[in-house]
């Protein structure tokens, strides 16, 4: 069991992993998103600054909630965050499409299955058993 301090309120709690907040402070929190998420909706040109002193949460916050792309704006919308990779501007998440693309696309290439020499293929190649070797004898 990890008990922890509230990083908000200080209070004790028992650790379950993600945020370090206790039940009722995850709890106000969320209901602080779904205050930005109805104000964002209702008022789609407002700014970061105009959004953070109107619902009363930083704009750290509010970031944190659009890069976990839990929160969106529209294509219209004056809000933008920079990729992480590239430095382009994006509406949500940490990385541009192009930037997705590529790292997927690298990752699947790391996994290709390659050809590899099984033991058989070794000792068939030696004509006889393998046999391990010592480079001072």
């Amino acid at each position: 069991m990890d008990v922890r301090n509230c990083k908000s309120c200080g209070k004790m709690f028992n650790f379950n992993g993600g945020e370090p907040f206790c039940d009722s402070c995850k709890k106000k929190l969320e209901e602080k998103f779904q205050q930005v998420k109805e104000y964002v909706r209702e008022n789609p040109g407002a700014n970061m600054n105009t959004i953070a002193e109107e619902n009363e949460v930083s704009i750290a916050q509010i970031k944190r909630w659009v890069r976990e792309e839990r929160l969106v704006f529209s294509s219209d919308s004056p809000i933008g965050l920079e990729c992480e990779k590239c430095g382009a501007t994006i509406q949500t998440g940490r990385f541009c499409e192009k930037c997705k693309t590529g790292m997927h696309k690298r990752l699947d290439s790391a996994y290709e299955k390659k050809p590899s020499s099984s033991l058989d293929d070794v000792q068939l190649k030696s004509n006889g058993p393998a046999r391990m070797r010592f480079l001072d004898r």
